[in-house]
C-alpha cells in the first residue's frame, strides 16, 4: 500500500507491528491507559464507520467537540480513514459562557458547512437543538460501538481513490471570541513537514514523545499528536488542565516512561521552574530527555536559564535545550535549532534594534544590549525571507516581516479566499513576524499586528476591547487592550485602559472593573494582569480614528510604571 496519506502508515504499522505501543494516555487520577498499534486502527475504524453511516464520505467536515481524550484521537483519526475533514474545537470550560460557547459551535458548523459534529453524550441534545435549521448531523461517543459485529470483522474502512493533495484537516486558530480562520492543510503538506522535521530533530525509534499541549492548537496536533502517529514514535499523553494544576506531572512521565522529546511554549519554562518543589522531585531521573523544544510564543533565554538551573540536578542537560518557530499555516514548523547544543544567543544594542530595526551585535551582558534567542535555520523544503514594509528584501541583521514559502505550507484558509489572498502573495506567506537573519538563523523581534500571545495562547485585543465596550460605565470605543512582558511568567500579560464614562448611574470604579474582569473571563478565559480605569479623554486614538496601541502602551508604562 502506498503510503500517500496520513492514513496508509497508521493501517500498514497495524497490521505489521500490531503489538507496538502507539499511545499511553494519563488519567487525572494518574492511572495509564496502553494502547497498540492494532487497537488504535480498531478504534478508529469504529468512528469511520459510525460517520460513514451517517453519511459522512471524502471531503466532508467533521467537527469535534470533544475533551483531550483517547476518544478525540480515535474520532479525528475515523474521519481521516473516510477521506473526511477532522477539525478539533476547544471544549467548553467552566470559565466559558455556555450559551456563548454553543454560539461559537453554530458559527463554525454553518460558515464552514460541516457534515457533522462528535460530541459526547450529555453535550448531544444541546448541539441537536442548536443545529436543528443547519444540514448537520450530531453523533454521540456513546453511539459508536467499541466491539465490532461479527458483520464488520475483518473488514476495513479505508478512503476508496486517496489523494495526497486534498486537504486532511483543518487546524484553527485559537482566537479568543470565536474561532477565527481554518489553516486547511493537504495530506502531502503534512507529510512534507512530518519528513523534513523529522530529519531537523533525527526522530528514531527509541524515542518517546510526551505531551500536555492542547490539541487544538498547531504545537499539541502535530507534536503532539499526528506526528508520533504517523511516524509511529510511542506518545505519552496527558491533559493541559491535568498538566496546569500539577506541573511535575509532565516530569515524571518522562523519568516512567524514558521520554525523549517534548514540545513547551516559553511560559511552561517558568512555570515548571516556579512550581517543582525539590520535595516534589526526589528520585527524579531526566536523563532520557534529549530535547524540549520552546515554541508558539516568544523565546527568552532567562525562561531558559531558570528551567536548566532548577532541573539539572535531575539529570537534565543545558544542551537539551531547542527553539523551533512553528506556525499552523506552515502545518507546524518552520525553523529548528540544531539538537544537542543550546540555542544560539546573539546579543544586540536596544537602540539601534528599537529605533533604526538594526541587531547591532554587542558584547554579551553589556549596558544597553539585549540576548536575543535563535529560532534555528529553516527546516528542509521551507524558504525564508525578511522583507520591508513593501515586500523588498533586506540584508542580513535589518528587521522586518518574516516571509516563508514551503511544500508544508496551507492549501487556503478554510472557505476565505479574500483572507488567502491577503496572507499568500506570489507563493509567500506573509506571517505577520518581525524579526531578522544573522548567519543563516532566524531570530524574531516581535510582532508586526496586534496580536498578544499568552502562554501560548493567542488573544486579539481588539476582541477584549469590543467586550469592554459593551460593559455599563466604559465609554464605547475608548477602551484598549495590549500586552506587557512578565519575565516570572515568561509570557505576556495583558493590560487593560478604559475611559469611563462621566455619567455611571452611581456605579463605581470598583464595581465597573469587576464587570469588565468578569465579562473578560467569562467570553474568552483571558484574565486581566491589570486595569485602568480613566478620564478626561486618556486613550489615544490614530488620525483616522483608530485606537494606538503602540502609543497607549507607552503612555501606561510612563504614567503607571514609571517607565520612559
Amino acid at each position: 500500500m502506498t503510503e500517500q496519506t496520513l492514513i496508509h502508515p497508521v493501517i500498514r504499522r497495524a497490521k505489521e507491528n500490531p503489538d507496538r505501543t502507539t499511545l499511553i494516555m494519563v488519567e487525572q487520577d494518574g492511572s495509564e491507559t496502553r494502547i497498540n498499534a492494532r487497537q488504535f486502527d480498531q478504534q478508529a475504524q469504529n468512528y469511520a464507520r459510525a460517520l460513514r453511516d451517517t453519511g459522512v464520505g471524502p471531503e466532508d467536515l467533521v467537527v469535534l467537540v470533544l475533551k483531550h481524550s483517547q476518544v478525540l484521537l480515535s474520532a479525528f483519526w475515523g474521519a481521516l480513514y473516510l477521506g473526511a475533514i477532522p477539525s478539533i474545537f476547544p471544549f467548553l470550560t467552566e470559565k466559558l459562557d455556555p450559551d456563548l460557547y454553543m454560539q461559537r459551535v453554530k458559527t463554525l458548523v454553518s460558515s464552514e458547512g460541516a457534515k457533522a459534529v462528535i460530541t459526547f453524550p450529555e453535550f448531544k441534545q444541546a448541539l441537536t437543538e442548536l443545529l436543528a435549521n443547519v444540514d448537520c448531523q450530531v453523533l454521540s461517543t456513546d453511539e459508536v460501538p467499541d466491539i465490532v459485529s461479527e458483520d464488520d470483522a475483518g473488514s476495513s474502512i479505508v478512503w476508496e481513490n486517496p489523494d495526497a493533495e486534498k486537504i486532511a484537516f483543518l487546524q484553527h486558530s485559537s482566537g479568543t471570541t470565536g474561532l477565527q480562520k481554518g489553516v486547511a492543510l493537504s495530506h502531502q503538506a503534512v507529510l512534507n513537514q512530518i519528513e523534513a522535521y523529522s530529519q531537523a530533530i533525527a526522530l528514531n525509534d527509541e524515542d518517546v514523545i510526551v505531551s500536555w499541549l492542547p490539541l487544538y492548537h498547531d504545537m499539541g496536533l502535530i507534536a503532539g499528536f499526528v506526528m508520533p502517529i504517523v511516524a509511529g514514535i510511542p506518545l505519552v499523553l496527558m491533559s493541559p488542565f491535568h498538566w496546569v494544576r500539577d506541573p511535575k506531572s509532565l516530569l515524571w512521565a518522562i523519568h516512567r516512561h524514558k521520554g525523549t522529546l517534548a514540545w513547551l511554549p516559553n511560559f511552561a519554562y517558568n512555570h515548571i521552574a516556579r512550581t517543582a518543589r525539590p520535595s516534589y522531585l526526589e528520585g527524579l531521573d531526566l536523563s532520557s530527555w534529549r530535547a524540549t523544544i520552546n515554541c508558539s510564543e516568544p523565546v527568552y533565554h532567562q525562561s531558559h536559564k531558570v528551567f536548566t538551573e532548577k532541573l539539572t540536578p535531575y539529570g537534565f542537560r543545558e544542551e537539551a535545550l531547542a527553539v523551533s518557530l512553528a506556525m499552523a499555516e506552515n502545518t507546524f514548523a518552520v525553523t529548528q535549532t540544531t539538537l544537542g547544543q543550546p540555542p544560539r544567543l546573539d546579543w544586540v544594542e536596544i537602540s539601534p534594534l528599537q529605533s533604526e530595526r538594526m541587531a547591532v551585535p554587542a558584547e554579551a551582558e553589556s549596558e544597553g544590549s539585549v540576548p536575543m534567542v535563535s529560532c534555528g535555520a529553516p527546516i528542509t523544503g521551507t524558504e525564508i525571507a525578511v522583507v520591508d514594509a513593501d515586500g523588498n528584501r533586506l540584508p542580513e541583521r535589518s528587521v522586518g516581516e518574516v516571509i516563508l514559502r514551503s511544500n508544508s505550507m496551507l492549501t487556503e484558509y478554510y472557505k476565505r479566499p479574500e483572507v488567502t489572498a491577503e496572507a499568500i502573495r506570489d507563493g509567500w506567506y506573509y506571517t505577520g513576524d518581525m524579526g531578522y537573519i544573522a548567519g543563516g538563523e532566524l531570530f524574531i523581534t516581535g510582532r508586526k499586528k496586534d496580536l498578544i500571545i499568552v502562554g501560548g495562547k493567542n488573544v486579539y485585543p481588539q476582541d477584549l476591547e469590543a467586550i469592554a465596550n459593551h460593559v455599563e460605565g466604559i465609554y464605547p470605543g475608548r477602551a484598549v487592550a495590549f500586552g506587557i512582558f512578565d519575565e516570572r511568567v515568561g509570557s505576556e500579560s495583558i493590560v487593560m485602559v478604559a475611559e469611563m464614562l462621566p455619567e455611571r448611574n452611581g456605579l463605581t470604579p470598583p464595581e465597573i472593573e469587576r464587570d469588565l474582569r468578569t465579562q473578560i473571563v467569562a467570553q474568552t478565559e483571558v484574565t486581566l494582569a491589570d486595569v485602568r480605569l480613566v478620564e478626561d479623554r486618556w486613550v489615544i486614538k490614530t488620525s483616522s480614528g483608530k485606537i494606538g496601541r503602540a502609543d497607549n502602551r507607552t503612555k501606561y508604562l510612563r504614567e503607571f510604571r514609571g517607565q520612559g
